[in-house]
Formats: structure tokens, C-alpha cells, sequence
């Protein structure tokens, strides 16, 4: 058998501190500018599960056969929930506009079981009032990060 085992280097010596590095400023700017949007990073996890169970909902709570309507309506609002998630995580500044959105569809969630359905039960009119209270909520917790940093940026101006 090979022996493959290295010995152990002083890596103090070899390894240079990165302060004294020229594009240290700049690394910092770029930094601080990447998590400038992440007010919101308490928004996005828990907005892709709530899309998640959403759009598995129809299979959780089983109205595929009773409600064709509902089940398909569900899925399509989970899916659109999760792209928003993934956009709060990707682009945070790009989608502040979005949480608006998030209380309408929301406060669309609630009632789309009359609308949209037909004679439906209390445990999917309970579960859509839940998803739909809890879209609104992260909406405005959203919505609330926009105008807060909507009012820094106006200050710093």
C-alpha cells in the first residue's frame, strides 16, 4: 500500500491577509450592493412553501375529483406563488413592486372557492382562506419593506 498521507504544512506563513488587497473597497461596494435588497429574505421561504402547499393542496386535502375547476385553479396560483419566491431570492429590488400583487392574489385565494368552484366544502374553504390570509400577510410584509426602503432612499437623496 501506498502511503498517500502529506505532512502537515505552516499555512500561516503562505497565506496573505486580503486587506491589503487594491480592489478591497471595491469588493466591499459590490457586497453591500448584492445584499442591499435582502429585507425581504424573511419572505421568501416561507412564500415558496405556502405556494407549494397551494399547488399540492388539491392532492392534500383530495378535491381533484370534485373540484376539476378549483384543483387546476390552485395549481396554477401555488406554481405563480413559487415563481415569486424564487424571485424574492433572485432579484429582491426588481420584484418590491410584486407585493401588491401578492395581497390581490391573495384576497383572490380567499374567494376563488365560490367563484371559481362549485358548492364547495368547509376543509377547501378553509384551506384557501389560509393560504390566501397568509399571501396577504407576506404581501404586506413585503409592502412594507418597499416603503421602508422607498423612504431611505429618498433621505439619502
Amino acid at each position: 500500500m501506498a502511503d498517500v498521507s502529506h505532512p502537515r504544512q505552516d499555512v500561516s506563513h503562505t497565506r496573505q491577509d486580503l486587506a491589503g488587497h487594491p480592489d478591497v473597497p471595491e469588493m466591499r461596494e459590490r457586497y453591500n450592493r448584492m445584499l442591499g435588497g435582502r429585507d425581504v429574505a424573511l419572505v421568501d421561504g416561507p412564500l415558496f412553501l405556502v405556494g407549494l402547499f397551494c399547488a399540492l393542496s388539491p392532492w392534500i386535502i383530495h378535491f381533484t375529483t370534485t373540484q376539476p375547476a378549483l384543483a387546476t385553479h390552485n395549481l396554477i396560483m401555488g406554481i405563480a406563488l413559487v415563481v415569486l419566491a424564487v424571485g424574492f431570492t433572485v432579484m429582491p429590488q426588481r420584484m418590491y413592486g410584486l407585493s401588491w400583487a401578492m395581497c390581490a392574489m391573495g384576497v383572490w385565494l380567499i374567494i376563488a372557492p365560490w367563484v371559481v368552484g362549485t358548492g364547495p366544502d368547509k376543509g377547501i374553504i378553509w384551506t384557501n382562506a389560509v393560504i390566501g390570509a397568509l399571501t396577504i400577510l407576506l404581501g404586506l410584509v413585503c409592502a412594507g419593506a418597499a416603503m421602508k426602503k422607498g423612504r431611505g432612499a429618498t433621505r439619502r437623496t
